[in-house]
């Protein structure tokens, strides 16, 4: 008699552990990229780029007075 073969489930883990790890990276992104939406990174933008132009201008104003 032949003996029964026993199914090798192997690529099926490794495929089930690839769509996990890919799973999981999709919602880990989309977890870090949510304080984009909040607008605090664009507030952050325009408080330093006013401080920027400030120094800019004061840096100008104290070269033509020497």
């Amino acid at each position: 008699m032949a003996e029964a073969q026993e199914k090798d489930n192997t690529w099926v883990w490794v495929g089930f552990a690839i769509a996990c790890i890919i799973l999981l990276v999709v919602m880990l992104k989309k977890d870090e990229t949510k304080h984009l939406s909040s607008g605090a990174v664009a507030a952050s933008n325009a408080e330093v780029d006013a401080k920027l132009a400030q120094k800019h201008t004061l840096k100008g104003a104290n070269d033509t007075a020497k």
